[in-house]
């Protein structure tokens, strides 16, 4: 099962930034595009874990400010030549308020 979650204002999330939520399944970077778009991804890059949320974001993608990974908001994956995938989540936009939809436990 899952639920979908008010996170807050779209403008709290700066444009071609981040903001980190903390859940049950850990620390989630949620991105905003120069467009608004919103993407959710799990805090960690694939590669050494590094924190996402502090990476560079253009276009729709984010570079892990470790070993300048990047990584596709949209699915997880990394760019090639990289490999590996972090967890994504479902977002939207409901009257400039930001939902994210998680698994819940019950």
């Amino acid at each position: 099962m899952s639920e979908w979650i008010e996170i807050g204002p779209l403008d709290e999330i700066p444009r071609l930034g981040a903001r980190v939520i903390q859940t049950p399944q850990g620390d989630i970077a949620l991105f905003r595009t120069r467009g608004d778009s919103v993407f959710a991804v799990q805090d960690r890059c694939p590669h050494r874990q590094g924190p996402l949320s502090q990476g560079l974001v253009h276009d729709n993608t984010v570079t892990c400010p470790l070993h300048n990974w990047e990584i596709d908001l949209e699915s997880g994956r990394a760019l090639p030549p990289d490999e590996g995938c972090a967890n994504t989540y479902p977002t939207r936009v409901e009257n400039g308020v930001v939902m994210i939809e998680l698994a819940t436990t019950r």
